[in-house]
């Protein structure tokens, strides 16, 4: 059974990428996410808020007193670069490309064209195999307009394709009012693959303590819908890699994301809940299921079921939604 892929250039043995997650923040864990039968991992973020800030950190150390004498230079504070968090990262990943076989994916967070976007060269340095660059912006801003917040987001991109050589996907949200022409926007901006989606954390009051909580938002197969909605509309629209995220958690989730068009999939709660030994189970359900449908190949049921295969998508969405309205009874 072939199972093979090809996710932004890269070639992967399954479809199966473990995202950022506390399992994608160690070396051992990672290997033994490995030996589970993982094709490829995406390591936990590094955060433009952490990157920026131990930059103004090393700023302050430099050049505090520089208005001073020369006598006082003795006074400075000693520095030890090692022991910041983003070299640390460097760091990581060189052991890390030492440490296993199959590609790693750096996670860089950030919106702003500030100096963070230059670690993404760094990143390259360090050997990582791609870059997935996770732009999210929550605008409080009422005077914000949507199309100035969107070119933050290409803005961004931009910067950091101009930095590297190595492959960039973009992890999109679903909140944005045309998602298939920001994708478009992201693909032009020079982006190879798009992660759909990010999933946001949750907002929650504590009415005990009267503050507001930001809590982890664990998925599961039934929040795939939008992931596979905008696969099947944007396979073969685009020239980008298509990765599922978010609600891909069984081997049934895997096969429908494939057939909606993705070329990879990102498993993060399931692993976290059973941890990496359920990577095995999901491929041997894979393969069962593959095997008993007569399928040969990963490729061949690649965008079976999308839009692609419609001469009119529109007609063909607005119909659906026609006939389940009509049709539900309670």
């Amino acid at each position: 059974m072939d199972l093979t892929t090809t996710y932004m250039g890269l070639k992967l043995k399954n479809p199966i990428i473990a995202g950022a997650s506390p399992l994608t923040a160690s070396i051992e864990s990672i290997k033994k996410l490995e030996s589970a039968g993982v094709a490829a991992v995406v390591l936990h973020s590094i955060f433009e808020e952490q990157i920026n800030h131990e930059t103004h950190e090393l700023d302050h150390f430099l050049f505090k007193g520089s208005e001073d004498y020369a006598e006082a230079l003795g006074f400075f504070p000693e520095v030890t670069l090692s022991n910041l968090e983003s070299e640390h990262y460097l760091e990581e990943i060189i052991e890390l490309k030492k440490s296993v076989n199959i590609p790693i994916i750096a996670s860089l967070n950030g919106v702003s064209k500030g100096g963070w976007i230059e670690y993404a060269k760094k990143l390259e340095e360090a050997g990582v195999d791609a870059i997935e660059l996770n732009i999210t912006y929550i605008p409080t801003d009422i005077n914000l307009d949507a199309r100035d917040l969107e070119q933050m987001y290409i803005d961004a991109l931009e910067t950091v394709k101009e930095n590297v050589n190595i492959p960039i996907a973009v992890k999109m949200n679903a909140i944005f009012s045309a998602p298939a022409n920001m994708a478009k926007r992201f693909s032009d901006a020079g982006a190879q693959g798009l992660v759909l989606f990010d999933r946001p954390v949750h907002v929650d009051i504590d009415l005990e303590n009267l503050n507001s909580l930001q809590v982890i938002n664990p998925s599961t197969s039934k929040d795939l819908s939008e992931t596979l909605r905008w696969s099947a509309i944007l396979y073969k629209k685009l020239d980008v890699s298509l990765c599922a995220s978010t609600g891909v958690n069984t081997h049934e989730d895997i096969l429908k994301a494939m057939m909606s068009g993705a070329d990879a999939v990102q498993m993060v709660t399931s692993l976290i809940q059973n941890g990496p030994n359920h990577i095995e189970s999901v491929l041997k359900n894979l393969v069962e299921w593959m095997e008993e449908k007569e399928y040969i190949s990963i490729e061949q049921m690649k965008g079976s079921i999308s839009l692609h295969h419609t001469s009119n998508p529109a007609a063909y969405q607005r119909a659906n939604y026609m006939r389940i309205l009509t049709d539900y009874r309670f």
